[in-house]
């Protein structure tokens, strides 16, 4: 018979596989953005991770984004070479362990709203430094490319673009922005009407 430690290990395993998987369904809905290169696609998996980490705590909503990242890689397959999975869990995590940490820290919406906003300013600066200092020169040497055929890319559908500075400051930082933006405001709808079933 199982213990009450262990039943509730087993209902909160339950809970962060069920969202891992949901994460990982969401991943395949892309939305191309107006100003940025074919390869930077809003997907909004963060959803279900923000979700868990304000229900379960901030750890579990890490745990959301590695095990969505490793179903995506196993099941889906790669054309990055795992980059593109590491760069999401990466600047994922971010996002969802600044906010929970911050709502945790005093459960009121006013937090909530506040954890968020510093959240996507987190996520917005560690995307743009890991993707200038490694993402993307990592990227380019495992392909063989130029960093500057990124940069051309950019250019082609944003004005800004002219080297690969304004490339992160003018594709990278607003895609970023938006990105958490359209996450925060998309858990601050759903997270009242899931929160009871996750708390349960």
């Amino acid at each position: 018979m199982l213990t009450l430690k262990e039943r509730l290990n087993t209902r909160m395993l339950t809970k962060i596989s069920v969202l891992s998987v949901l994460a990982f369904l969401i991943m395949y809905i892309e939305v191309p953005l107006w100003f940025t290169p074919e390869f930077l696609k809003i997907d909004l998996s963060d959803i279900p991770a923000l979700i868990g980490a304000f229900a379960l705590g901030p750890m579990a909503g890490v745990i959301i984004e590695f095990v969505k990242n490793i179903l995506h890689l196993v099941i889906k397959g790669t054309v990055t070479m795992g980059v593109g999975e590491l760069a999401n869990f990466l600047i994922g995590s971010v996002l969802v362990y600044t906010a929970s940490y911050i709502y945790h820290k005093n459960r009121t919406f006013k937090n909530a709203a506040l954890g968020m906003i510093i959240g996507t300013i987190m996520m917005t600066i560690v995307a743009s430094l890991s993707n200038y200092y490694f993402l993307i020169p990592f990227y380019a040497k495992l392909f063989g490319a130029p960093i500057n055929a990124f940069v051309e890319m950019g250019a082609k559908v944003n004005k800004f673009v002219a080297d690969y500075k304004t490339f992160i400051l003018f594709a990278i930082v607003p895609f970023n922005l938006l990105k958490g933006t359209v996450v925060s405001l998309a858990t601050i709808v759903l997270y009242k009407k899931i929160s009871p079933i996750l708390h349960k």
